[in-house]
C-alpha cells in the first residue's frame, strides 16, 4: 500500500460526530489535513473538531440546501476543498418486504444514505475543480455488493451508492477527481444497536471504526475512479473485483448518452 500526504489540505468529513466519520477525522488530521465536520449533532461534532484543530458544521445532510452551504463555507474560510469522505449513514429498521412499510422511515433513509450522497458529490465537485483535482470516498457497505436479508432497505440504498460511485468515477476520472467508494463489513458501531450482543454470542469478529479509518487511507492512496474497497476483520482492504456484463456481437461499447423520459 501507498502512503499519503495531506499535509495543507482540507478535508470534509460528513456524519464525523461518532463512529467511523468521528475516527476517519482524527485519521485525516494525522496525516497533515485540516478537516471539517459536518453532522446534525453539533455539539458532537464540535467536540471531534476541537481534539484535532478542526472546524465543526451543525447541518442536515437531508436537506438539498445543506451541502452547497457548507462546501462554500468550506472554501470561503478555508480557501478551498481537496478530499470529501460522504459517510453519514443509517440502518433501514425495517423489513420493507411486507405492506407495513413506514413510508416516513423510509424516506429518512433514503435522504440519509442516497440523496447526502447525490447533494454532496454534486456540491464538492466543482469545488475539486477548482483546486485541480481531489477525491471523494463514499462510505457504503458489503450490503452495496451483496444481498442483506434481514435489511433490504438497507441494502438497496447502499447498492444504490456503489453504482453511483462506479459511474460518477468513471465520469469525473479525466477531471482528476477520484470518486471510489469503501465497503466496509461489520462496524462496532451504535448502528449495530442490540445486535452486537448477537455478533458477540456467535463468535462473530467486527472492525473497528479505526479499521475503517485506516480503510479509508488506503482507498485515498491507491484507489483508482470509480472503485469499491472492501474491508473485513483480519484482512487487508482492497479493490473489488466487478464481474463483467455479456456485450452485444462485435463488442461494440454503447454511446455515451443521458437516458431521458
Amino acid at each position: 500500500m501507498s502512503t499519503v500526504d495531506l499535509t495543507g489540505q482540507v478535508a470534509l468529513v460528513t456524519g464525523g460526530a461518532r463512529g467511523i466519520g468521528a475516527a476517519v477525522v482524527h485519521r485525516l488530521a494525522k496525516l497533515g489535513a485540516r478537516v471539517v465536520v459536518l453532522d446534525l449533532d453539533g455539539a458532537g461534532a464540535q467536540r471531534v473538531a476541537s481534539a484535532v484543530g478542526g472546524v465543526a458544521i451543525a447541518g442536515d445532510v437531508t436537506d438539498p440546501a445543506t451541502m452547497p452551504a457548507v462546501v462554500a463555507q468550506v472554501e470561503a474560510d478555508l480557501g478551498g476543498l481537496d478530499v470529501v469522505l460522504l459517510n453519514a449513514g443509517i440502518g433501514g429498521g425495517q423489513a420493507g418486504v411486507d405492506d407495513a412499510l413506514d413510508v416516513a422511515r423510509y424516506r429518512k433513509l433514503v435522504g440519509v444514505n442516497v440523496d447526502h450522497v447525490v447533494y454532496g458529490l454534486c456540491a464538492a465537485v466543482p469545488a475539486l475543480r477548482r483546486q485541480g483535482g481531489g477525491r471523494i470516498v463514499i462510505t457504503a457497505s458489503l450490503a452495496g455488493l451483496t444481498a442483506m436479508p434481514s435489511d433490504p432497505l438497507y441494502t438497496l440504498t447502499k447498492h444504490a451508492v456503489v453504482g453511483y460511485a462506479r459511474a460518477a468515477g468513471q465520469a469525473l476520472a479525466g477531471e482528476g477527481i477520484t470518486v471510489s467508494a469503501l465497503c466496509p463489513g461489520f462496524v462496532d458501531t451504535l448502528l449495530l444497536g442490540g445486535a452486537k450482543e448477537e455478533f458477540a454470542a456467535a463468535g462473530f469478529p467486527l472492525l473497528t471504526p479505526s479499521d475503517v479509518a485506516g480503510a479509508v487511507e488506503n482507498v485515498l492512496a491507491d484507489g483508482q475512479p470509480g472503485e469499491a474497497w472492501i474491508i473485513q476483520p483480519g484482512g487487508k482492504a482492497t479493490a473489488y473485483g466487478f464481474r463483467g456484463v455479456p456485450g452485444v456481437g462485435g463488442g461494440q461499447r454503447p454511446p455515451d448518452v443521458v437516458l431521458r423520459h
